[in-house]
């Protein structure tokens, strides 16, 4: 069974930075991909950054290019989310997910954190 687990959620005004860490474990798993998603109320659930687990390659979505920086450690099997110069727009709850098998790294995922809180006041 695979779980993830994120952490490092907050309140922040509009300009600070906060960091996002998720832990995925999981008997012999070792994901092709890990992102970050973030839902605001009332609304879907985006993709905002994606990194491939062995090369390290990263995507993200223009309303995050250039504030927000994806990272993982395989050795610890934990993925970041260092998010600086925050936005109002940037409030929602943040979840990390892990994709297994190959594909877009923008694409569909398989499994899903909780959730953390992320609040951003202007």
């Amino acid at each position: 069974q695979v779980q993830l687990v994120e952490s490092g959620g907050g309140s922040v005004q509009a300009g600070g930075s906060l960091r996002l860490s998720c832990e995925v474990s999981g008997r012999t798993f070792r994901p092709f991909a890990a992102g970050w998603f973030r839902q605001a109320p009332g609304k879907e659930r985006n993709i905002v950054a994606a990194i491939h687990w062995n090369y390290g390659g990263t995507q993200y979505a223009d309303s995050v290019k250039g504030r927000f920086t994806i990272s993982r450690d395989n050795a610890k099997s934990m993925v970041y989310l260092q998010m600086n110069s925050l936005e109002a727009e940037d409030t929602a709850v943040y979840f990390c997910g892990v994709r297994r098998n190959i594909g877009p790294l923008m694409g569909a995922y398989d499994y899903w954190g909780q959730g953390t809180q992320v609040t951003v006041s202007s």
